[in-house]
């Protein structure tokens, strides 16, 4: 759980980062408004999963840098995502599953979004 849960924290951190080096306002403001996004929900995915599993979460100490662009971040991240999610060190519970699916969602909105920027 908590190398899944870093792995998305980081996504906030360097979708940030990525957002600072925005080429037009246009992906600016995406990258601005993916990463509020996905921080309210990860915080929501952490405490559920903690609430369900009755344990805190143990985060490993590692951090990845951002890619060099926004796509290749979140193209990489949606494939962390769809592989992870199925770890059994990862609650199966429809509830955390279903909150998985928003980030897999906003992660797909915000790819779209992008690609019409090219």
């Amino acid at each position: 759980m908590g190398e899944f849960i870093l792995t998305l924290l980081h996504a906030i951190t360097n979708t940030h980062i990525l957002h600072f080096r925005a080429d037009t306002n246009a992906i600016h403001e995406q990258l601005g408004e993916f990463y509020t996004n996905l921080s309210d929900l990860v915080d929501a995915l952490a405490e559920a999963m903690q609430g369900r599993t009755n344990k805190k979460i143990d985060f490993p100490v590692q951090y990845y840098p951002p890619a060099d662009t926004p796509m290749e971040e979140l193209m990489m991240l949606r494939d962390y995502v769809d592989e992870e999610r199925n770890n059994p060190d990862i609650p199966q519970n429809s509830e955390i599953q279903n909150l998985i699916d928003e980030i897999s969602a906003q992660i797909n909105s915000t790819i779209n979004k992008l690609e019409n920027y090219k």
